[in-house]
């Protein structure tokens, strides 16, 4: 342990600790600009100097360690007046659109200035004018806004290990670029979106479709129907007023209808029907009936299947072919819904709501057209469906809890774990003991693949077969058993993979912010829901039963393969 004084008040941390990190243990927080908790320190805005006795320079707290008897103070006259004239200076070369800016009222540097009494801007700095990066279906980059925090830089190298993004240039003309600057949809970008939830202004945002969905919306030949994930009702409430950890699957469906849709959906629905067909896929290949390798892969994530395609794309045959229960909904609006109102099908605008910034890419991928016509319109994020709420005046606090639409909005359990890491192999597993042994699974709640540790194993006994499975959030920790199967030294039969860490309740379209603590919240509300629920495995829906009765006949059959199943596609390397 070290001992030391910070403002005079004495504190014993362990050796290795920041000075940032020893002030919390006094309850003193430092501003701080480039530092996020869960990225390594980089110490480049300098906003977080603190004054340390017998040292002529200020130094930054978040990279320095504590050392044995040092006298530290966090707001001396000498370290406001830095701090001021720190901000100060990115203010004077910022873009002053803050009414206008994405990140109106949850901007970080403009909540920071306030916080240290930042009076005026004394100086006149060039305001920059680099071009937008609109490359991306999913995610654009302004770099005029961009603060130079490296954020986003760090969450792509270290936590996702994609590694599409950095330094260039020097001095005023240094930016965060692409390869080549080649822009975001020309590289290896997954579309995750987790830069957009460390960026600390609002230099990333996602590619906003509210607008064409009001038109949509507001066209009498149109017939708007819409699906919302799974991990949509854990967070949506947050946006919304409600704390973290509000379930608001009920006022969702109601807030959705007084928007205008025709019909409101669920996504849960078609979470059961991914069961119900991977789960019979993963038993295929057990038994050797499907001659495809072992482990199956789990394909719900378009940012994981994305980087599959670049990174690993000689495990193809591993991933199952299932599209994921967006791309699944999809084709079935405009088919099965449409067949059984006699609507036609060129009419029906498909919108989903997702907690991720890479659906809108998966729903632009050329594959994704089965229905004979684009099988989802539109996607908006958590946050685009929360701007519309607002924008409609809809007090979204009072509103009644309602029903979606039966025909394909009834789901179990099973279904709305698909938004914690760990949903997809325990909703799957829960069928999968069903399909093998024709008896119900007795204990329903798998908790070693529950939790936020990065990789996760369990070993389930199916009649005697040890059915080994794994799970990964976050892409670098997905390299790990990637890699051991590569290799051909997996252990494991089934890996769910999904691209952000936490899952969706993490993904790239959910409220602002890199807490794991608030992810692992609303993935337990996931899981209360679950266990409130009467239904609690995917072959129980009577939905489920009805599409199959009377549309699809049978999971793996011909017209589930078509409309329900896709193929991958080997991408090139930058």
């Amino acid at each position: 342990m070290v001992a030391l004084t910070i403002n005079g008040e004495h504190v014993k941390v362990p050796g290795g600790t920041s000075i940032m990190d020893a002030a919390k243990e006094v309850h003193i927080n430092i501003p701080h600009l480039c530092y996020l908790e869960g990225l390594e320190p980089y110490g480049a805005c300098r906003v977080c100097v603190v004054e340390v006795e017998g040292e002529r320079r200020l130094i930054p707290s978040c990279i320095r360690e504590v050392s044995e008897g040092m006298k530290v103070h966090t707001h001396s006259a000498r370290v406001r007046h830095a701090r001021r004239m720190l901000i100060e200076l990115l203010l004077a070369n910022h873009p002053e659109d803050c009414f206008t800016c994405e990140r109106n009222q949850k901007c970080e540097l403009l909540k920071l200035a306030y916080e240290i009494c930042v009076g005026d801007v004394r100086f006149e700095g060039e305001k920059p004018s680099f071009e937008l990066d609109e490359t991306s279906p999913s995610i654009i980059r302004d770099p005029n806004k961009c603060v130079l925090c490296g954020r986003c830089i760090r969450v792509c190298h270290d936590v996702q290990t994609v590694r599409v993004i950095g330094f260039a240039n020097r001095g005023p003309e240094t930016k965060v670029v692409t390869l080549l600057e080649n822009g975001l949809g020309n590289v290896e970008c997954t579309n995750c979106g987790q830069c957009i939830h460390v960026c600390p202004v609002g230099a990333i945002k996602e590619r906003s479709c509210v607008d064409e969905v009001w038109t949509a919306l507001e066209d009498p030949k149109k017939h708007v129907v819409v699906q919302e994930a799974p991990a949509i009702r854990a967070a949506l409430g947050e946006e919304l007023g409600l704390p973290v950890g509000t379930l608001v699957a009920g006022k969702m469906h109601a807030a959705l209808k007084r928007l205008g849709f025709d019909v409101v959906f669920d996504t849960n629905f078609a979470a059961d029907l991914t069961i119900m067909e991977e789960g019979n896929e993963l038993v295929g290949r057990i038994t050797g009936k499907i001659k495809k390798p072992l482990p199956q892969f789990t394909s719900c994530s378009p940012g994981w299947i994305k980087f599959m395609e670049h990174f690993y794309p000689e495990l193809m045959e591993n991933v199952s072919t299932c599209k994921s229960p967006q791309q699944m909904f999809g084709p079935l609006s405009k088919t099965y819904y449409a067949e059984k109102t006699g609507i036609d099908p060129e009419k029906v605008v498909s919108v989903s709501v997702m907690p991720c910034t890479a659906k809108k890419f998966e729903a632009q991928r050329a594959e994704m057209t089965d229905s004979g016509y684009q099988d989802v319109d539109y996607v908006l994020t958590t946050r685009e469906l929360a701007r519309m709420i607002k924008e409609a005046g809809i007090d979204f606090l009072t509103l009644p809890d309602e029903p979606a639409e039966p025909l394909m909005g009834m789901y179990t359990g099973a279904a709305t774990i698909f938004g914690a890491t760990g949903g997809v192999m325990e909703a799957a597993l829960r069928t999968a003991y069903k399909l093998v042994t024709g008896r119900e699974l007795e204990s329903l709640d798998i908790k070693p693949v529950r939790g936020m540790d990065g990789v996760k194993t369990a070993t389930v006994d199916v009649d005697g077969l040890e059915v080994k499975v794994a799970v990964a959030h976050g892409l670098g920790n997905a390299r790990k058993l990637l890699n051991e199967t590569k290799a051909g030294k997996s252990p494991y039969h089934f890996i769910e993979i999904m691209a952000c860490p936490g899952g969706c309740v993490g993904g790239g379209g959910q409220p602002y912010g890199f807490d794991m603590a608030a992810r692992a919240i609303r993935g337990e509300v996931l899981y209360k829901e679950d266990k409130e629920l009467t239904l609690r495995r995917s072959h129980e829906n009577p939905s489920i039963k009805k599409v199959y009765d009377d549309f699809l006949g049978k999971p793996l059959g011909k017209k589930s393969h078509k409309l329900l199943h896709t193929k991958y596609t080997k991408r090139e390397m930058t």
